[in-house]
């Protein structure tokens, strides 16, 4: 069957749309009532690589991961640290072997994450932006 180039750009185009609306991209989210405006990408990393659990003005981070696997936890992983989904978990092997840190708690999907950053004090976890809403505030879009 033969298509018209037009018919062919117009099918490109569409095609292109709806993949970018299917991954809108990670965001990182606090609740929205918290006090914390905005974080650069390297504390985002530290405290999701237990390295420090500070947020500016002295609160304590809880960060929330998403399970393992999914492809909203690759993406943030891969944007804000660096590494991939075989470098963190070996990277949580190992300290967690030598009793150094504990893996954040882990929640299925962006819906289980908003309503844990909602509920918990310092909380801080990543969901995809098009699941944004009036619960959680964007500190940082990697």
């Amino acid at each position: 069957m033969y298509m018209s180039p037009i018919k062919n750009a117009l099918l490109a185009t569409a095609l292109m749309s709806v993949c970018a609306l299917a991954h809108a991209g990670v965001v990182v989210v606090v609740s929205a009532k918290s006090d914390v405006g905005a974080l650069t990408q390297a504390q985002v990393s530290q405290i999701f690589l237990a390295k420090s659990l500070a947020l500016p003005g002295g609160g304590t981070a809880v960060p929330i991961d998403q399970d393992e696997g999914s492809a909203v936890r690759n993406a943030f992983y891969r944007q804000v640290t660096g590494k991939d989904a075989a470098q963190m978990k070996a990277y949580w092997s190992q300290l967690m072997f030598t009793g150094k840190a504990q893996k954040p708690k882990k929640v299925a999907g962006d819906d289980a994450v908003k309503k844990a950053v909602a509920a918990t004090p310092g909380a801080i976890g990543y969901i995809d932006a098009a699941a944004v809403d009036a619960s959680v505030k964007v500190v940082l879009k990697p």
